[in-house]
């Protein structure tokens, strides 16, 4: 886990680096990318868009708002694992874009990490019940108590925020933290051995995520 946590660390970098990279440009261009690769509002040909909009934003505030929540969940989306992080990452812009696409107002457009934010918040806050994994379950508890504030994000907001964005990741999140469980296989064809109260407690640790 130790191994992994240090690759969730460098991807997350990784992908600030690279977001921040790109707003340059979409900066120096006038926000003409935001304009051209955000999200539009029932416009078939922009569905494509689903998957250049997280990563552009509408200005310099968007970016710094998004940044600090994208790392931190980021990361503790990774931390167990940067494959499983990687196609958990790519359902939730599915989900968030598609809701995007069909809810917000026509001839909006939409863009930006927020959604993405949301759905990793809602990952984390399920990951560790269906993963049946004690620690992660305590950072869920943590993070929802922490960051209590974000849930208003899912409701209804003044023009300009898309909170159907937030909705719908944070949706795929928690569809993600089942899609994505660890399956663990269960092997019936060993005979069952008796266990002492130090092998069962091992068991149980082990159940836990100890």
């Amino acid at each position: 886990m130790i191994d992994e946590a240090r690759k969730a660390f460098w991807v997350m970098v990784g992908v600030l680096a690279g977001i921040w990279a790109l707003h340059i440009a979409n900066w120096a261009s006038d926000y003409a990318l935001f304009s051209r690769h955000g999200i539009r509002a029932y416009d078939p040909a922009s569905l494509p868009d689903i998957v250049s909009a997280p990563f552009l934003h509408l200005d310099w505030e968007h970016i710094q708002g998004n940044s600090g929540p994208l790392f931190i969940f980021g990361f503790l989306a990774a931390y167990r694992g940067v494959a499983k992080f990687l196609g958990m990452t790519a359902f939730v812009v599915v989900v968030s874009g598609l809701g995007i696409w069909l809810t917000s107002v026509p001839g909006s457009v939409t863009a930006g990490a927020s959604g993405v934010v949301f759905g990793y918040f809602g990952y984390v806050l399920v990951r560790g019940i269906f993963d049946r994994h004690l620690i992660d379950i305590v950072v869920g508890v943590v993070m929802a108590l922490c960051f209590s504030y974000q849930f208003a994000g899912l409701l209804p907001q003044a023009e300009g925020v898309s909170w159907q964005g937030h909705l719908f990741g944070f949706l795929g999140g928690l569809a993600g933290g089942w899609i994505f469980r660890d399956r663990r296989p269960r092997d019936v064809s060993a005979p069952a051995q008796p266990q002492g109260p130090r092998s069962a407690l091992l068991k149980e640790l082990d159940d836990l995520g100890l």
